[in-house]
């Protein structure tokens, strides 16, 4: 593993909850946050939102270190990141630990979690867990 780990979306909110040095990092793409949804953290925190992939055409975003940086995320900052179902969110803590930042940490199941038998995103991650999210 070239990351800090890997946690589930309830510890990623509670460690995002309880500490200024923590973000938490949604890489998900644009279109995601519009018509899927974006996670909540509390009144004070807003979690930051960095695409690693491109959208429409599904390009590796060159620039996601620096926009990172730009962001506020610096050096010794725990990073928690989230996308869908916890694919593209190992790879952005692998570049992020690359890169020198972090501890970074992979938000297993995502925002969305795996599919179930029908084909639907309700078996388990952020949303499943019951933790606070809005949509549009």
């Amino acid at each position: 593993m070239t990351y800090a780990g890997d946690v589930t979306p309830t510890e990623a909110y509670a460690a995002v909850t309880a500490s200024e040095d923590a973000v938490l990092v949604d890489v998900r793409t644009r279109a995601e946050w519009a018509y899927v949804g974006v996670p909540q953290l509390d009144s004070q925190r807003r979690p930051v939102f960095v695409e690693w992939q491109r959208y429409p055409d599904g390009s590796v975003n060159d620039a996601f270190v620096d926009e990172l940086r730009a962001a506020g995320v610096g050096e010794g900052t725990s990073i928690f990141f989230v996308c869908r179902s916890g694919v593209r969110s190992i790879a952005a803590a692998e570049a992020a630990t690359a890169a020198g930042l972090g501890p970074a940490y992979n938000v297993l199941e995502g925002f969305e979690g795996p599919h179930d038998a029908a084909g639907h995103r309700t078996v388990a991650g952020w949303k499943v867990a019951g933790l606070p999210w809005k949509q549009g």
